[in-house]
């Protein structure tokens, strides 16, 4: 299947996840089965006694089916076949060597710069920066607009706000951070007097041809998205447990505190309440900011302890990495990273580490990947007042200790670097 929203395909993630997490998928997906799949319904191993998942679930594999290009029928296989010994990498696959790799975290956990690591990789490396977001976008315009219901086109084929025209776009979120949506198949010729907000940094390309794009996409052996919307772990289970995908998921924390202490700093205007606190001194651990905090560190803990007891659906599938172990060791992880995705670690992906991991002060702005990885990792410890660490601590405390951050008890055990706040601490 050849559409020009092909591109979604590997994408096609944000229904499952979707579905989960909001009522008004489950209004919909009879509906799109119906329309898009009237006589094709792939048999599945799962027990999905929800019967309106299993609309949107169906749609989904037969989706993926097309991208990886694999005619797996997994649903004839036998437990024998199942419990069959893993590959070298430690992990199970029947998709012929092609791998989908997804990195979850939330946002201000170094994210972006981990992304790198996959998307410097080379030529068989399809790697995506949160395609998602135009998912979230149209999903929450539609639903203010509908009175919370979405019409089953958005699910469909409007994933790009504005609707690509003759298959091209200028709108396609960050694109500039895509290798390879900036490499020359996808470089399309410019066009005249169209401004592309998201363009590439490397070449002077045209506005992206969806066509374009998803033919790049399809000719490579492995495919990786970096996303801060996938939120609950067990959403991902219909993915990982299909074995045409051979999907890895790395899950990318970091001490909750610094997570404030940066979002403070990026996103200034949102956290305006919390910069009050740290003026006044006071915060009223029953505000809605609090609860939203400890609300976040909950769920990254529960998908966490999910993934570290390592269930069937999960086993050899699931990695936890910590932020601040990257930033000490950021060729070592990047390596360990590499090993359990069952891919080789390429010199262009350790020539990238190296050059962005020691470099100037002058060039570690906000959203810079550039970062000087080591000082980067404790930068935060001179930025958040003590009285906010002792809010984290207090409404994050489950989570902190799960990780391995070590709590401070006054604000010159915070400041002084000689003491480390973290656990030497292996996730297996």
């Amino acid at each position: 299947m050849k559409t020009k929203y092909a591109i979604v395909f590997i994408c096609i993630v944000a229904l499952v996840i979707i579905e989960k997490e909001s009522n008004i998928l489950s209004r919909v997906s009879d509906k799109l089965t119906q329309r898009q799949i009237p006589q094709q319904t792939p048999q599945t191993p799962l027990d999905n006694s929800n019967t309106t998942q299993n609309g949107s679930l169906a749609m989904l594999k037969i989706l993926l089916s097309k991208l990886t290009g694999a005619m797996v029928n997994y649903s004839s296989m036998s437990e024998e076949q199942e419990d069959q010994d893993p590959d070298d990498s430690g992990a199970y696959s029947f998709s012929g060597g092609r791998k989908h790799i997804l990195l979850m975290a939330t946002t201000r956990t170094g994210s972006s710069f981990v992304g790198e690591f996959f998307n410097q990789h080379g030529g068989n490396m399809f790697y995506l920066f949160e395609p998602l977001w135009h998912v979230e976008r149209m999903l929450t315009a539609a639903s203010e607009a509908n009175n919370g219901t979405v019409s089953a086109g958005i699910y469909r084929d409007k994933f790009i706000s504005p609707p690509p025209q003759d298959h091209v776009t200028p709108a396609l979120f960050r694109r500039e951070s895509s290798l390879s949506l900036c490499e020359e198949s996808v470089c399309s010729p410019v066009i005249k007097d169209v401004f592309e907000r998201y363009h590439c940094k490397t070449r002077r390309c045209g506005p992206v041809n969806l066509t374009l794009a998803s033919e790049s996409c399809l000719s490579k052996q492995h495919h990786a998205i970096k996303t801060v919307r996938v939120h609950q772990l067990e959403t991902l289970q219909p993915l990982v447990e299909d074995p045409r995908l051979d999907v890895r998921v790395i899950q990318l924390v970091r001490d909750p505190r610094a997570i404030l202490a940066s979002r403070m700093v990026a996103f200034s205007s949102k956290y305006r309440t919390w910069k009050a606190w740290a003026q006044d001194g006071q915060v009223p651990e029953d505000d809605e900011e609090v609860k939203r905090l400890r609300g976040n560190c909950d769920q990254i803990r529960l998908s966490a302890e999910v993934g570290l007891r390592q269930p069937r659906w999960l086993r050899r599938r699931y990695m936890l990495v910590r932020y601040e172990d990257i930033a000490r060791y950021p060729m070592q992880k990047a390596e360990e990273m590499y090993r359990f995705t069952g891919i080789p670690f390429s010199p262009q992906a350790r020539e990238w580490i190296l050059r962005n991991t020691q470099t100037t002060r002058e060039a570690s702005g906000i959203y810079s990947t550039q970062k000087n990885s080591s000082e980067q990792a404790e930068k935060w410890r001179f930025n958040i007042p003590f009285t906010l660490a002792q809010v984290v601590q207090r409404v994050c405390g489950p989570t902190m200790e799960l990780f391995g951050y070590r709590f401070v008890h006054d604000e010159s055990t915070l400041m002084n670097r000689s003491v480390s706040l973290l656990e030497e601490k292996l996730f297996q």
